[in-house]
């Protein structure tokens, strides 16, 4: 394809953001019709109904004026002129057929079944891709804000904490950590580097409430020895993806968080999520899911 032929679809810059990093995107192809089920899915409700409104009344303009073209091509039609054939035309295409107005002539008749065929079409995409909006399984898996790192057992250790806002079972949860550094070759190559972080347990047999998940930071660690410091100048930035079965619905689902090193606290814990009443039952507050507080007597190890 011709190179200025390609900037006629060419899509126009985006900005995306990779934790506090921002990206701007140029020169992708974007053609609505490449992805068109894509766009469908992932548009906006309001937006969705308004493009399926506009394609109704698109059509059925378009219709009433085939309708309009033929020698009288349709009996009884009322109102007279355009508005009687566009409402036709809206009867047509939904197969309601009331039965005052019909074709009635051969002229009308090829139009209609060109347009009933349409309509039984467009009645089946629209309802197959309403329904996969709806059952396109979405995780309600919250994580907080801000990873702590403090001493547990005497070793460091970073932990992160997630709940499951449904509150009903993910089975089989597993969860994988990943920390993103960028670093420099001998050779002076610039990239950026993904190391695995290997979790005390990834994997959750019935998780429903809360997950606090840990990761130890010794000597075969990849934040070994590293600094608040050395975090900044390497843009340090923490993914987190947790996948598991929905119980409710029986679809799998996946949620992922990422965090840069700005958010992370050093020697801080989270506030107890969980307290028992003088009656002996537990109660967990969300409300204090997100806050932490720092650890008296412990040095920064900063």
């Amino acid at each position: 394809m011709p190179r200025a032929f390609q900037q006629l679809f060419q899509r126009p810059a985006r900005t995306i953001f990779i934790g506090d990093r921002q990206f701007v995107s140029h020169g992708l192809m974007r053609r609505f019709w490449d992805d068109i089920y894509h766009v469908a899915l992932t548009i906006r409700w309001p937006t969705f109904f308004g493009l399926a409104a506009a394609v109704f009344l698109a059509t059925n303009t378009v219709f009433g004026a085939l309708y309009e073209l033929g020698d009288h091509a349709i009996a009884n039609q009322y109102p007279a002129g355009f508005s009687g054939a566009f409402f036709f035309s809206v009867e047509t295409l939904a197969t309601v057929g009331y039965g005052d107005m019909h074709p009635q002539t051969f002229y009308g008749h090829m139009v209609a079944t060109l347009e009933i065929f349409l309509g039984m079409l467009s009645i089946a995409l629209i309802t197959g891709l309403v329904f996969a909006r709806f059952s396109r399984p979405r995780a309600k898996i919250i994580f907080a804000e801000h990873p702590v790192i403090r001493r547990i057992h005497g070793q460091q250790t970073l932990m992160i904490r997630a709940a499951n806002a449904r509150q009903n079972v993910i089975a089989a949860a597993s969860a994988q950590l990943h920390v993103l550094l960028r670093e420099v070759s001998p050779e002076g190559f610039r990239m950026r580097r993904i190391y695995d972080l290997k979790l005390i347990r990834d994997q959750h047999p019935v998780f429903n409430l809360s997950w606090s998940l840990m990761h130890v930071i010794d000597e075969h660690s990849p934040l070994h020895g590293l600094t608040d410091e050395s975090l900044r100048e390497n843009e340090a930035m923490l993914l987190l993806s947790i996948e598991g079965i929905d119980e409710t619905t029986s679809q799998a689902m996946l949620a992922r968080h990422q965090w840069n090193w700005r958010e992370w606290r050093w020697n801080h814990r989270y506030l107890d999520l969980v307290h028992d009443d003088e009656h002996g039952v537990s109660h967990i507050d969300y409300g204090v899911f997100h806050d932490v507080m720092p650890l008296e007597g412990e040095e920064d190890p900063r």
